[in-house]
This record gives structure tokens, sequence and C-alpha cells, in this order.
């Protein structure tokens, strides 16, 4: 599963969207959070929306290049990490990465 955050549910819509359709996650779910962190010395607490891409192993690297690449963020929070799903769940996710678009 790779995370990231944005400022907006306008770019949160449109990365989960971009990230699916590129057939680089099978799913991605949406919703707001509030942050608290320091940037460039000053502390934030803000509103955000997390973005949870559900994802294979193999395609995590080209997941968070594409991230990286169309994020809004000077810095994008990009975790990555492996999770334990159901095995049917996790078939599924391989197909629709897998998958050729519009299959």
């Amino acid at each position: 599963m790779v995370t990231t955050t944005v400022a907006s549910a306008a770019d949160a819509q449109r990365l989960a969207a971009g990230a699916v359709g590129e057939r680089l996650a099978a799913c991605v779910q949406v919703e707001q959070i509030a942050s608290h962190y320091v940037w460039k010395g000053r502390p934030h607490d803000e509103a955000e929306w997390r973005l949870a891409c559900k994802t294979t192993a193999h395609a995590a690297p080209a997941l968070c290049a594409w991230l990286r690449a169309q994020h809004p963020y000077e810095v994008p929070q990009l975790l990555a990490q492996p999770v334990q799903a159901s095995e049917d769940y996790a078939q599924w996710v391989t197909e629709q990465v897998q998958a050729a678009p519009g299959d």
C-alpha cells in the first residue's frame, strides 16, 4: 500500500482517478484528516486529504514515481508499506494492476 497526502479534495480526486486509470493502483481510498507538522521552521495544523492506494509490491515503485511527478507538494509524503490481505482481495488487486486500461 502506498499513502500520500494533499491539501485539497480536488487534488485528491485527481490523483486517485489517475492512479486507478493508469492501472498503478487497484483502489484508492480518500479521506480528510488533520495534520500537524513543521515546515520550513514553522508549525502547521492543516486539513489534508489522505490517499491510501492499494497496489502490488511490484507496482509500488512505479506508483510512487507517478505520484511524485503529479504531486502538487514540494516534498510529498510517499509511504510504501507491505500489508497482509485476504487471498481473494490480493488476487483482485494483482489482476487490476496488471490489466490493460479498459479491460
